[in-house]
């Protein structure tokens, strides 16, 4: 059976920021017949939940595995180390399933794929990928978004 790494929080687990979780029927639907690896690679970097709201400044998540952007909580606490460490987690743990695909939670930090939070903590969106989509990406991991979240 072919493995996929979908994050954690599409699949029900309360880990979110906030501490909610984004599952849907229509997430179920697309996973159906795969193994599924769940992972939150936040939680696994070493943050709480719930937690500060965090957004990458200065670039994407390549530009912050490239050393020249950060991620930081809106209190200004810089939390790259704990998103690097989680990315770098995902990617062990999609190693390890066998998975060549990841479907990931839009707009996040980590696990955005095509568009991110600008930085400014207003809602506004940029181009770019979060830190595990970037990473995952390098790695030959084909990375999505998650349809209707």
């Amino acid at each position: 059976m072919e493995a996929i790494l979908v994050s954690a929080c599409l699949r029900g687990v309360p880990c979110r920021f906030d501490g909610r979780h984004k599952a849907s029927p229509e997430i179920e639907q697309t996973v159906a017949g795969r193994e599924v690896v769940s992972f939150c690679p936040e939680t696994a970097g070493g943050l709480a939940t719930p937690r500060r709201p965090a957004e990458l400044v200065g670039g994407d998540g390549h530009d912050v595995l490239d050393g020249t952007a950060r991620v930081v909580e809106d209190t200004g606490r810089d939390v790259t180390a704990e998103f690097v460490e989680g990315a770098r987690r995902a990617l062990t743990a999609a190693r390890g399933a066998g998975c060549t695909e990841a479907l990931l939670m839009p707009r996040s930090p980590s696990c955005g794929r095509g568009a991110v939070y600008d930085g400014s903590f207003t809602g506004e969106l940029v181009p770019g990928d979060g830190v595990t989509s970037a990473l995952l990406e390098r790695n030959g991991i084909a990375v999505r978004s998650a349809p209707g979240v």
